[in-house]
Parts: C-alpha cells; structure tokens; sequence
C-alpha cells in the first residue's frame, strides 16, 4: 500500500502532465527508500523498481504492460492484471481501492532476515550499468537529452 505523500506527488506529477513513468518513479523511490530503512528487504535493486511499478500501476498510473520481447510472459501478464486493477479502482483513477489482505507471519518473518544490501549505492550502480548496457547508444542518448532538459 503506498504513503498518502506518494499518493500526492504522483497526483501532482499527474496535473502538472508529466509523463506516466515520472509518476511511477515516486512509487520506486518509496520502495527504495524502505529497503534502506529496513521495513522492505527485496533481493535486488531491480525487485525494488519492479514492486514500485506494479505498484504505481495499481494506484491507476496510465503505465501499460511492457510489450512482446520486452519481458517474460509471466512478467508481462503480471504487470497487465496490476494495469487493469488500477484503471478500475486506482487511487488515481478516482474509484475506490479494493482492500489488500495481511501478510501472513512466516512470509513477513522472511523478509526480516534478508539484509539491506539491496538499496546499496554499489549494487544500484551495478543495475543500472547492466540494463543501460543493454539498450542501443542512441537510446542512451536520447535519455540523456530528456534528462537534461527536466534538470532546467
């Protein structure tokens, strides 16, 4: 369930017409934040980001499932139930949530013993070199482009 803060900045990204993954980064960075607090233990930088995205799509962020080719099958038809589960009862969508069940203890009991590692500068670094690696120069590129021009 995300913080109502997280709530409001993917609301004000919203009107201020941002694009759909601005919105969804407010949910990651909630995500990475608990990993460094301790309350989320993922295995990965990469777990946390794709919990803060299915998160985002079920709050009813306009982020559609990745296409063909782009991930596995499983990922994919994951990230379409959250997708569809946000347009019908996101908190961004304006319709009432539907309530999400407890944890059970020996899931939560788990999670406690994995370490913080996850959010590590160094294994975050690793991450993003790994998947920029895998996208064309130019892409990279343009990615840079869009950055710079948000930081003006």
């Amino acid at each position: 369930m995300p913080r109502k803060t997280t709530l409001r900045r993917a609301r004000r990204d919203k009107q201020a017409g941002k694009a759909a993954t601005t919105q969804a980064g407010e949910f990651v960075r909630e995500e990475m934040d608990k990993v460094k607090r301790g309350s989320s233990r993922v295995k990965s930088p990469r777990q946390a980001v794709a919990i803060g995205l299915s998160m985002a799509r079920r709050a009813g962020v306009d982020l559609p499932a990745p296409g063909r080719g782009k991930a596995k099958a499983q990922t994919r038809k994951g990230a379409a139930r959250a997708y569809q589960r946000g347009q019908e009862s996101g908190e961004l969508s304006g319709r009432k949530a539907a309530r999400r069940g407890k944890t059970s203890k020996p899931s939560s009991r788990g999670r406690s013993r994995r370490g913080a590692q996850a959010s590590s500068r160094a294994k975050s670094t690793r991450s993003r070199r790994s998947t920029s690696s895998r996208r064309g120069t130019s892409s990279r590129r343009r990615s840079t482009g869009r950055a710079g021009r948000a930081r003006r």
